[in-house]
């Protein structure tokens, strides 16, 4: 269940343990370290290096793929002692970008008899940390020796951990959204709340158009609580249609006019929507069975007059989420969520005079903001032209429209900051979110624009747009741009497998709680029961929390930092790599103006990375030099497991409809130029004309030189079990793998085999 790998830098003998009590560190505190590693680092291989009294030394590898019990892990501990000779442990060290050691300590703090400290430039914080949670293992080791390691109490204090993900900032009482503009529309009638090119609407004509397209929709039968579905294209009069529903006091829910006619028919389907509001040139795209209202035909009704049913809890709206599982959820979003969203935010300023642009597709929640946040505050909604903006086209548009906040998708941020850097220049405030954001694109940015405030916005559907939000005017020295705190009505926890609060700087599930979410999934309560769990943190009875399935630690000032899914973390040579990492890595490289790096299975069945990369146009010319210089430059400062095996240079990333990088869309790669910067020998006889022809085809790499290094290649553990069995049947001999590890190029390999 656990591996383990010895090695030693001085011979060991193995020898019976001697009969005298045990020096250093005894075997179960050395498995609460390696446990407790396992949980800071998300990985699921951690080695330490052992020593002992006598000098002997030894490395030890915990593989916690298969979830090893507490005792499963101290008995191995106890057993290596044997193994080795050794009366205890006197330092084991563990090197990585956060690097700590245990050493006993007599004197140290608590009564402990040993200390955590850090290496190098690990933050002493995070040592206090780690030393912390070991106290706790250590303490209730004994009694959880069947408890599987990712379940490990690692922290006494969970009312404090409670208190960090606490907005300070309750929301004000929670209104529903079209009488919160119809009040901005009494206040400042004349104002312009939308504008599209020359066509403006005020408040007063928003009101009164929605009000009659709210008549007419009464007079078809529409009632509260009803989804009405809508297929228009992105305009001044889409923005009528959706406060109408409202005010009909229905939900709506916006179809893409891009989705399959199958697709469009489930989503009305599942949210049970029996009425479309189409304008006149999508009519044809109605699912069948569906009632139709022509939005351009003459039709009169009486103004809707509301019944009183509305509350803050009365459904909003419905959008469509793929979700972990491919297929499509409809989150019931309610009017209290998206209160809590625009209404007195903690992340930003909105003043009157700002410009919103509604740019995203509407089916899209990030339109939630869009929309309305600049018409309950009383801004100006540039509606952006219908369909997807070139990037010069997206700079012209904000230019002519004077836009002061915009929202970008990170995918879009990244190109337009890339290539772009001048249309920034009336924006006072960028807000970015849907994916990673890159450190390097950021910098750059902020460079260019230092009086920018800029915000990384995080969340999922199910939690109404943003759960946390990071605001800034400097983008971070080191590290990944954090995802920051809860923003205004919002709760988060980031719990263990029990769902316990974990300590700062250790990885856990991120969960939601709070005003911003959704009822559930629309007409599917199993679904519903699955991701929305009672929330045994509020104290309110029925209160409930969303698990996002994302992985996420508190940062040791306080904010939170992104690790990725769950469900989807890259394993390469049994390490847990996170893609968006290595992205963040090749964008701070001057000559990388975006990347996206994904997973490949290689020819031993096992995951290697493959990134492709946007540089500037006077990079072209060598591209696949560049790529090989680029991967040189990545091993300085990403472990060998991480460096990808190619690096692709292409003239744009795909993106989704949604401003995602599409990475279905991005060209496979099977065979790639050398990806290794020492010169090119050529092999200079059949022996070694033999084994370059292997390796290629193992690696996928040609050609292949003399003095290339198997593992530079992307070479791995597996690879050299396939790599070694060719040999076999290729030269009849039996190649031991120690003589590739220590004779690693094609020149020393084929030496060994003359010989």
């Amino acid at each position: 269940m656990t591996a383990l790998h010895l090695t030693t830098a001085t011979p060991v003998v193995p020898a019976p343990r001697r009969h005298r009590e045990a020096i250093g560190i005894e075997p179960a505190l050395v498995a609460a370290f390696l446990a407790v590693l396992h949980r800071f680092t998300a990985q699921a291989r951690v080695s330490v290096d052992c020593a002992d009294a006598d000098g002997r030394s030894w490395a030890v590898t915990a593989d916690f793929d298969v979830l090893p019990t507490f005792g499963d892990l101290a008995d191995t501990m106890s057993a290596q002692l044997d193994e080795v000779g050794a009366d205890g442990f006197t330092e084991c060290r563990y090197q990585a970008a956060a690097g700590f050691t245990l050493t006993p300590d007599p004197g140290a703090p608590g009564g402990r008899p040993y200390r955590v400290t850090a290496i190098g430039t690990t933050d002493p914080r995070l040592a206090a940390a780690v030393d912390g949670a070991l106290a706790v293992v250590a303490a209730h080791g004994a009694a959880a020796r069947r408890e599987p390691v990712a379940r490990l109490r690692l922290t006494d204090d969970e009312d404090l951990l409670r208190a960090l993900g606490v907005s300070d900032d309750a929301p004000p009482t929670a209104r529903c959204i079209h009488d919160l503009v119809a009040e901005q529309a009494a206040r400042s009638p004349e104002a312009v709340a939308v504008s599209h090119g020359a066509r403006t609407l005020t408040y007063a004509q928003l009101d009164e158009q929605a009000d009659a397209l709210a008549g007419r929709l009464r007079d078809r039968g529409v009632q509260a609580g009803d989804v009405v579905a809508v297929l228009q294209r992105r305009s001044p009069s889409i923005v009528v249609t959706l406060l109408a529903v409202l005010k009909a006091g229905a939900a709506y829910l916006v179809l893409d006019v891009q989705d399959t006619p199958v697709r469009r028919a489930a989503l009305v389907r599942t949210a049970g929507a029996r009425l479309a509001a189409v304008e006149n040139a999508l009519l044809e795209l109605v699912p069948e069975g569906v009632e139709v209202l022509d939005l351009d035909a003459a039709e009169p009704g009486a103004p809707a007059v509301t019944d009183g049913a509305q509350h803050p809890d009365t459904l909003a709206y419905v959008s469509f989420t793929s979700g972990t599982t491919g297929e499509p959820r409809g989150v019931g979003v309610p009017h209290r969520a998206v209160s809590r969203l625009v209404r007195d935010p903690n992340w930003i300023d909105i003043a009157p005079d700002d410009v919103f642009l509604l740019l995203a597709p509407i089916a899209f929640d990030a339109s939630t903001l869009e929309i309305w946040a600049p018409l309950v505050n009383g801004c100006r909604l540039a509606v952006a032209p219908d369909g997807v903006l070139e990037l010069d086209r997206l700079a012209d548009v904000l230019k002519q429209e004077a836009v002061t906040v915009l929202w970008l998708t990170a995918g879009l941020f990244h190109q337009l900051a890339a290539t772009r850097l001048d249309a920034f220049g009336g924006i006072r405030h960028l807000v970015a979110g849907g994916d990673v954001i890159s450190p390097g694109h950021l910098d750059r940015l902020l460079r260019a624009h230092p009086n920018l405030v800029f915000t990384n916005g995080y969340g999922p559907t199910e939690n109404t747009t943003f759960t946390t939000c990071w605001t800034t005017t400097a983008a971070p020295a080191a590290g990944p741009v954090p995802i920051g705190h809860p923003i205004t009505g919002t709760r988060v926890a980031v719990l263990d497998a029990a769902l316990r609060p974990v300590p700062p700087g250790c990885w856990g599930e991120l969960y939601a709680a709070g005003d911003g979410l959704a009822r559930g999934y629309v007409n599917s309560a199993q679904a519903t029961a699955d991701r929305f769990l009672p929330d045994a943190f509020s104290g309110e009875p029925g209160a409930r929390m969303y698990r996002t399935g994302d992985l996420a630690r508190w940062s040791a000032d306080g904010a939170l930092e992104f690790g990725g899914r769950v469900d989807n973390q890259l394993k390469i040579q049994g390490f847990r790599v996170e893609p968006d990492h290595v992205e963040a890595e090749l964008t701070r490289l001057p000559e990388v103006l975006d990347a996206a790096v994904v997973a490949q299975t290689d020819d031993a069945g096992g995951k290697r990375l493959l990134a492709y990369v946007v540089v500037a146009e006077h990079d072209h010319p060598d591209g696949e030099d560049l790529g090989v210089r680029l991967r040189e430059r990545l091993r300085q400062t990403l472990p060998p497991y991480a460096v990808p095996w190619a690096i692709v240079v292409l003239d744009e990333l795909p993106l989704t409809a949604n401003g995602k990088v599409d990475r279905r869309a991005l060209p496979v790669a099977s065979r790639m130029p050398r990806n290794v910067g020492n010169d090119f020998v050529e092999p200079r006889d059949t022996v070694e004309r033999r084994l370059a022809a292997l390796w290629g085809e193992v690696l996928g790499v040609e050609p292949v030189g003399a003095d290339d290094d198997f593992f530079d290649m992307g070479g791995h553990s597996l690879l050299a079990a396939e790599l070694l069995g060719t040999l076999k049947e290729g030269f009849g001999v039996d190649v031991p793998a120690r003589v590739l590890y220590l004779q690693p190029t094609i020149a020393e390999l084929a030496q060994h085999l003359r010989d």
